[in-house]
């Protein structure tokens, strides 16, 4: 039996290929692992003994060779096959154990062009690929977790465990052309490539999906350039609902400049608030729903104080997001059992935006993330009262803050504090009345803000409940009967000319 090993992550290798030799396997190798082998007392035999050819090109070509493959993917069940490596002098190869130039860990490192074009593997893919195909007759070893199984299924020749191998090599293979495609569409600057190739690898598997009787996983993206580090420093597993609603928390609160707290439950947020302070920014947050926050998701864009995780520790919350803890705010906090604790110190890396994916009937529509937020060139002061600087500064506020509401979504807000958030209503004006509702005689004199336009039928329960500075995005055929009512009623009314949708 043959076995052809060359692997740039030579992680237990050595002892590998001298279980393998006691075994009576001959070992052929190539360049820095061969060298390694032969200085651990391995007998192993250079490719280019076999192929009678030299590498050249630097290393480029070793092994693209027809003494190589030929091996590889002869049939063994093939009297045809058998034949022509008899006629050919080849020797048949047994197994490949075979890992790439680290392709992935240049780019996690930003290395130039041509150190990335130098980590293009074109030799190790091909035998790969090679094996798995033949892997009726070939084991094909890509990762060194799997060494020890490999000794143990060579006397068993189960034909399970080989299929278990390929299956492996060519998600292997896969994850690692798409990374190179992704790197050269992404230095080009296609947004829209002809062929959209994602790949993701699995981190865990989860205690459950949406439903306890929902199976669920958590696959991690490879595309290293919208890979965020965090950390979980408190706390129990995380689940399927919490990465979820962890998401939409982190998606709104990036949105804020100024010390910002965001309490979320079911992806949609139940209380915004920005201060001067982390403590005061939480405080208008939970003021606004302070029953919906219980067993929710907390994203702050500051280091938790001691002062803000004793409010946070308060209530019963799933898990707090931050830049960091303070020592005195860990110790607070992780008293609860329960809570988790989440820390993500690059917290600027939030800030490049990916691209959204979401799942339709035939495949998926893609669309570049919503970042734009307010936009003062665009706005159009459309009555005849227009905003004082300081209501213009709340209309900027809940105009943020009805951003990250699932649409048909409307805010109440005042002195950077949501009142009440009305969303996910089928029709704009039952999301008012619901947020008028919540927000009850603290509506008088607020401001207000709607991720679409609207009609006279809304301007008219605003009007009602002392409402007088409103935001929208217009683009309406009946804008215009809106601001006549406005002006009638010496109401504010500022179009954005930008609409935040979020389905």
């Amino acid at each position: 039996m043959r076995a052809l090993i060359s692997v740039f992550d030579k992680t237990g290798i050595v002892e590998f290929a001298k279980k393998l030799a006691n075994k009576n396997w001959e070992i052929i190798s190539t360049g820095g692992t061969y060298r390694l082998l032969k200085e651990n007392g391995i007998d192993v035999i250079s490719v280019d003994e076999v192929t009678n050819f030299p590498e050249i090109l630097d290393g480029r070509v070793k092994t693209l060779n027809p003494k190589i493959h030929g091996g590889i993917l002869a049939r063994r069940d093939d009297e045809n096959h058998i034949k022509t490596l008899k006629e050919q002098e080849i020797t048949p190869i047994d197994m490949v154990v075979n890992n790439l130039y680290p392709f992935e860990e240049e780019l996690k490192k930003n290395s130039d062009h041509n150190t990335m074009i130098e980590n293009i593997d074109i030799g190790g893919p091909s035998m790969i690929r090679a094996a798995a195909k033949n892997y009726k007759d070939v084991y094909i070893v890509t990762d060194p977790r799997d060494y020890d199984k490999v000794l143990e299924n060579l006397e068993m020749e189960s034909i399970d465990f080989r299929q278990y191998l390929a299956r492996k090599a060519f998600s292997y293979t896969a994850n690692y052309d798409s990374l190179i495609s992704n790197y050269f569409n992404e230095i080009a600057e296609v947004a829209f490539p002809e062929y959209l190739n994602k790949s993701y690898k699995l981190v865990e598997e989860l205690r459950y999906g949406e439903n306890p009787h929902q199976r669920a996983a958590f696959y991690e993206d490879s595309d290293i350039k919208n890979y965020v580090k965090y950390e979980k420093l408190h706390g129990k597993q995380i689940s399927f609902n919490n990465l979820n609603d962890m998401y939409g928390a982190i998606n709104a609160v990036i949105n804020f400049t100024d010390p910002a707290a965001i309490a979320v439950k079911h992806t949609n947020p139940c209380g915004i608030g920005t201060a001067k302070t982390l403590k005061e920014a939480f405080k208008k947050a939970y003021e606004c729903d302070d029953e919906s926050i219980f067993g929710g998701i907390i994203a702050l864009n500051r280091e938790v104080d001691v002062e803000t995780a004793k409010m946070l520790s308060e209530i019963f919350l799933e898990i707090v997001v931050a830049p960091g803890f303070s020592q005195e705010a860990f110790e607070i906090l992780t008293k609860k059992k329960n809570i988790r604790l989440i820390e993500i110190k690059d917290f600027d890396d939030l800030y490049d935006r990916p691209m959204r994916y979401k799942q339709v009937l035939n495949g998926i529509i893609i669309q570049e993330d919503d970042d734009v937020i307010w936009n003062e060139n665009a706005l159009d002061f459309v009555t005849d009262r227009k905003p004082t600087e300081e209501e213009l500064e709340e209309l900027k506020f809940a105009f943020t803050a009805v951003k990250s509401s699932a649409s048909n979504s409307v805010v109440i807000a005042k002195d950077g504090g949501t009142l009440a958030i009305g969303q996910g209503e089928t029709k704009r004006s039952w999301a008012v009345e619901e947020a008028i509702e919540r927000a009850g005689e603290k509506a008088k004199g607020a401001a207000f803000a709607s991720d679409g336009f609207f009609f006279r039928d809304t301007i008219e329960l605003l009007h009602k409940a002392g409402i007088e500075v409103i935001v929208q995005p217009g683009g309406s055929v009946k804008d215009k009967e809106v601001i006549e009512y406005a002006n009638e009623n010496n109401m504010c009314v500022v179009f954005t000319n930008i609409r935040h949708f979020r389905h």
